[in-house]
């Protein structure tokens, strides 16, 4: 358009999906050694050790990092991360480059929608996100779980490999386990819908702020999904089961292993995530805007 800059002018939706995925896949490489100590506090006390692995103690998150790598090696930080990113790849296209396209189809094209409005818009892209992307997610927590230690058998060899052996050992119910409890996880986090202006300390004060909140509500949730989709084949009934498992023969504190490294990777990831995006959608529309100006 005449007389407006690239940043005046919304981004179309294709600069939007590819933006959001990239940005999200940026943040995991930063904060993915989180995620994977995370997954280790979730599981652990949840079946006793066999072999090399009898006797490892995860405590707390720097704890559970400096123990991985002096036992596993500082790869073991990003077991997964081929599956993780993938996984952005689906879900964050989707749940945020879609977002606003919701949001819009939802008011008609009005502009400020009310809060019932954007959390319905969250709602609906969370949902559909999960839905797309939960085999990632499946194969993701099975890698960043299993040990490379000597002695210990390991599930999985490589990610392609990981998709096959699920597949035909747990046909589409295995590649789609907890699926209903990912979602109801992330119908928990969805306050980015309410992030304040776009700079950097409103950024960070409502990703750990709000981060906090989410961490506190949704993380029972979060250590029941983890749990039930890196469980083998009959060894959980549902993730009801599961969590009556967890409650009978751990207690109520089990619900909140991971509790410190799943805030601080859920805070930290909005951060970059955010900053990432913005940046990515201006870098893209400038690029947009220069080939348009020389055609």
């Amino acid at each position: 358009m005449v007389g407006l800059k690239p940043s005046d002018v919304p981004p179309p939706l294709g600069v939007k999906v590819l933006s959001a995925g990239t940005a999200a896949c940026i943040a995991d490489l930063v904060t993915f050694p989180l995620d994977t100590a995370k997954v280790r506090l979730q599981i652990q006390g949840e079946k006793a050790a066999t072999g090399a692995a009898k006797g490892i103690q995860y405590r707390g998150v720097f704890g559970t990092i400096s123990t991985m790598v002096r036992t596993e090696g500082p790869r073991s930080l990003y077991n997964g991360l081929v599956a993780g990113l993938q996984r952005q790849m689906a879900f964050a296209s989707i749940r945020i480059g879609l977002y606003d396209s919701v949001k819009s189809f939802y008011t008609r094209g009005k502009d400020n929608p009310n809060v019932g409005i954007r959390i319905l818009a969250g709602c609906t892209t969370g949902a559909l996100a999960v839905s797309v992307a939960q085999p990632t997610d499946v194969v993701k927590v099975r890698f960043q779980a299993q040990m490379k230690l000597q002695g210990v058998s390991r599930r999985y060899s490589g990610t392609m490999q990981a998709y096959r052996q699920i597949f035909q050992h747990e046909g589409l119910r295995g590649l789609w386990k907890g699926v209903f409890s990912n979602e109801e996880f992330y119908l928990c986090n969805i306050y980015w819908c309410f992030c304040l202006p776009d700079n950097l300390p409103c950024h960070f004060v409502s990703a750990f702020g709000a981060g906090f909140i989410t961490t506190v509500i949704a993380s029972p949730v979060d250590v029941v999904k983890t749990r039930y989709m890196n469980s083998p084949p009959g060894q959980y009934r549902s993730s009801l089961n599961c969590a009556w498992t967890m409650m009978t023969k751990e207690g109520p504190t089990a619900f909140y292993k991971g509790f410190v490294p799943s805030f601080l990777r859920l805070g930290s990831w909005n951060v970059v995530m955010f900053v990432s995006f913005e940046q990515l959608k201006r870098a893209m529309m400038m690029s947009r805007s220069r080939i348009e100006a020389t055609t």
